[in-house]
C-alpha cells in the first residue's frame, strides 16, 4: 500500500477501506507519511466527504494509534468533561476537583486555547511548577492520589 494511491482513490471519489485508513493513520503516527501527503488526503476528504464506514474506520484507527488509557481497575465512577470552549472557559478547573471531592474519578486530557483566552492547559501552565506533560505513570499516580488529574496530549496517548 502506498500513501499516494490512497490519496488518489479518495480524490477520485472512491470509498476508502478500513485497511487503507488504518495504514494511513499508522503511517502518520510513526512519522512515515509526509505532511504534504496528509494534507492532500485531508483536502480530498474535505472535497469528497466520508461515508459512515470511513468515519468509523478513521475514529477506530485514531483510537488505536496510541496507548489506550484503562481505568477499569478504579472502583469509583469515572467522568470526564469536554466543551467547545468559549470566552474564559474555566469550567474544567472547577468541575474536576468538585467531582473528585464527591468521589468521582476524573482523568482529563485537556487542550490548549485557540483564541485569546487560552485553554485549560494554558491556564494550568500559568501556575508555577504545574506540569501538563506527565508521563502515563505520573498521570496515574496523581489520579490515584487526588481523584482527578489534568494532563496534555503526549506522544504515548495521542501521537
Amino acid at each position: 500500500m502506498r500513501p499516494q494511491d490512497i490519496i488518489r482513490r479518495k480524490r477520485d471519489g472512491a470509498e476508502l477501506t478500513r485497511a487503507e485508513i488504518t495504514f494511513f493513520i499508522n503511517g502518520v503516527a510513526r512519522g512515515e507519511i509526509a505532511d504534504y501527503q496528509s494534507t492532500a488526503l485531508l483536502m480530498a476528504i474535505f472535497l469528497r466527504g466520508m461515508t459512515d464506514a470511513e468515519q468509523a474506520a478513521l475514529t477506530e484507527a485514531m483510537l488505536h494509534s496510541g496507548e489506550i488509557l484503562d481505568f477499569s481497575d478504579i472502583p469509583k465512577p469515572k467522568a470526564d468533561k469536554h466543551s467547545t470552549g468559549g470566552v474564559g472557559d474555566k469550567t474544567s478547573l472547577l468541575i474536576a476537583p468538585f467531582a473528585a471531592a464527591a468521589g468521582v474519578c476524573v482523568p482529563m486530557i485537556s487542550g490548549r486555547g485557540l483564541g485569546h483566552t487560552g485553554g485549560t492547559l494554558d491556564k494550568l501552565e500559568s501556575i508555577p511548577g504545574y506540569r501538563v506533560d506527565l508521563s502515563l505513570k505520573e498521570f496515574r499516580a496523581v489520579l490515584d492520589q487526588a481523584g482527578f488529574a489534568m494532563n496534555g496530549q503526549t506522544a504515548e496517548i495521542a501521537p
